[in-house]
């Protein structure tokens, strides 16, 4: 006899070689609650244009850089799309999920987001549109986890290829910290107290003054359903840069949460997904 639990096919890669992160160990441990409410399957990335068609919904985990598989990637958006596949998060993130275009608007709308310059007006007007730094950062609009990221002496800009990239100041910082949400609603906060350790984080107790930063970000996303993370750099003066805007497959650090704020995580994804399943 049919189950008539929602089914839900997982997207995660366990053998993606995240530095600081385990992929694997995280997935199993949030799938096996999810599982007490779902029918769920696992599947790489590549394979889930291919599967997607048997279940209720695709929840786009652990799945890595999308710079990876790009092409299988956008076939697999525009397949869900076209189809009306109901994907979690829904493909109509603002952030990181449509490139790091967000950083230029933000910056450009005056948010409290790192000064962001366009690399494909060319060096001489990145740096004329930026605050004046000792060094900047150079990182690809389509990149992630690091990939592509150069630091550089404002002189060495003009020699470096900047088509495609975005150019920022490079900020001295006290700590790095990230807010994870779902839905709109504040889960838990995490913090490097070393910036130059980005995933050795410790629990971090957030104020009203970061809690209303961070919320700012997630309700200019739209999102109506899902799971975010905000990254934010804390600097020297004590405020708050958005550094990105994480909402395809943000790495949660659960094993760094205690026991309740991980299982209450669980429960708020649960609930989350089976809003959009419900189409509420």
């Amino acid at each position: 006899m049919p189950s008539a639990r929602p089914s839900l096919l997982y997207v995660s890669d366990p053998a993606y070689p995240a530095n600081g992160r385990s992929y694997g160990d995280e997935d199993i441990r949030l799938t096996a609650r999810l599982r007490e409410y779902f029918d769920l399957a696992l599947c790489h990335p590549l394979d889930a244009r291919a599967l997607m068609g048997r279940f209720d919904a695709v929840v786009i985990r652990n799945s890595g850089p999308v710079l990876h598989y790009q092409q299988a990637y956008e076939e697999f958006r525009r397949a869900a799309l076209d189809q009306g596949v109901l994907v979690y998060n829904p493909l109509t993130g603002r952030g990181d999920m449509a490139g790091k275009q967000y950083l230029l608007d933000l910056s450009a709308d005056g948010r409290p987001v790192i000064p962001t310059a366009d690399g494909d007006l060319g060096p001489a007007a990145a740096l004329a549109a930026l605050p004046a730094a000792e060094r900047y950062v150079v990182k690809p609009r389509l990149g992630a986890d690091s990939l592509g990221l150069r630091i550089l002496a404002p002189a060495a800009l003009a020699a470096e290829p900047l088509a495609g990239c975005l150019v920022q100041p490079y900020i001295p910082l006290r700590h790095e910290v990230s807010f994870y949400y779902v839905d709109r609603d504040f889960q838990y906060a995490l913090y490097a107290p070393d910036p130059a350790r980005r995933w050795e984080l410790e629990p971090y107790a957030a104020t009203a003054e970061d809690l209303a930063f961070a919320r700012g970000f997630v309700d200019w996303n739209t999102l109506s359903h899902g799971i975010q993370r905000v990254d934010a750099c804390r600097t020297e003066d004590g405020g708050l840069l958005l550094v990105e805007l994480e909402d395809l497959n943000p790495y949660l650090s659960l094993d760094l949460v205690d026991e309740d704020t991980r299982e209450g995580f669980a429960q708020a994804m649960r609930g989350s997904v089976e809003a959009l399943l419900r189409g509420n």
